[in-house]
């Protein structure tokens, strides 16, 4: 595996992607973000109070976009802080030390800078808390089979750690027995259809792991190809008649990091999310059933379009 992170790699990596973006398009999306951040330095949802999780996507999303204000900032640095990690579950852990992340190199903040012990060990112990028998981690303690979803975030937060994951090898093979017949991955073990996001999650860890061989590449190319939605992104499995910016962003990212080629018309993906997901007052809606832009789907029409813009850049560079 690399030495940086796999979420500090692709927010480099899609920051990358919007460079070319105007300003004033930037700042629509900037101000949307921070229209959801609260009195106490969070960012909230659609609804309700400041969440963890919206918080971790406005914070991607603003550093993403080329940055965010030293206001702004401290105030998540002031969110983070009242939390206590050690009682958080997989998901709001992982999101915790990234945001954290982020917040140290926009302020030079360092929000575990006091903490007693080795905080290392002991976040690794919670994340060990929920493995199970079948080499995978669990949403909770009471869980009895690994999730592909947790797992992937449970790897994530190894890596901001610094630490490697402990069975690797176990790991990879439940990997392996989550994939189905239709080339795709499955979120828990009973599930018969392949989604697309677990897709992206199995793929995205193999392929740190140095696992994927042509063979897997063929089954995932054929999975995508499975669920493409005719407005040009992808569906969540076989079943979902329409797209949204979620699965489009990871079956893309997929096809991209895989080296699986065009499974997408790249053009027709574009005009969908530029023309139909995007509001011209800022933000993203999920997809065209959707009525309103959010903080999370924000993140993914801009890491969306950050994809495409690479893409475009890969095929003008294939031309010259």
């Amino acid at each position: 595996m690399s030495t940086l992170p796999y979420l500090v790699r692709l927010g480099n990596r899609l920051a990358d992607g919007l460079s070319a973006m105007s300003e004033e398009r930037r700042e629509r999306h900037r101000e949307f973000f921070l229209s959801f951040q609260t009195g106490d330095g969070g960012f909230t949802g659609r609804e309700g109070d400041s969440d963890l999780y919206y918080t971790s996507f406005a914070v991607r999303g603003l550093t993403m976009l080329g940055g965010w204000e030293a206001t702004s900032a401290e105030g998540v640095a002031s969110y983070l802080t009242a939390i206590d990690w050690r009682r958080l579950g997989v998901i709001d852990l992982m999101n915790w030390f990234a945001t954290a992340l982020a917040v140290q190199l926009a302020t030079g903040k360092d929000l575990l800078a006091d903490d007693a012990g080795d905080w290392r060990a002991e976040a690794a112990a919670i994340l060990e808390s929920v493995r199970v028998e079948d080499g995978g981690y669990a949403k909770s303690t009471e869980g009895a089979s690994g999730s592909t979803y947790h797992t992937f975030l449970v790897v994530l937060t190894y890596q901001l750690l610094g630490y490697p994951v402990p069975r690797q090898n176990a790991l990879v093979q439940f990997l392996y027995d989550r994939q189905r017949e239709d080339g795709g991955f499955v979120e828990i073990a009973p599930m018969r259809r392949s989604g697309t996001n677990p897709t992206a999650a199995a793929a995205a860890l193999l392929n740190e792991f140095g696992a994927v061989d042509d063979e897997l590449r063929s089954d995932l190319r054929g999975f995508l190809k499975s669920v493409r939605a005719d407005e040009g992104g992808f569906q969540a499995n076989g079943r979902v008649p329409f797209a949204d910016s979620l699965s489009t962003f990871t079956g893309l990212l997929t096809a991209h990091d895989l080296d699986l080629g065009h499974i997408v018309n790249h053009q027709t993906t574009r005009e969908w999310l530029e023309q139909q997901l995007e509001f011209p007052t800022g933000g993203f809606r999920a997809a065209t059933w959707d009525s309103d832009a959010d903080v999370e789907y924000t993140f993914y029409g801009l890491a969306l379009l950050s994809l495409l813009n690479e893409s475009l850049s890969e095929l003008e560079k294939e031309r010259s």
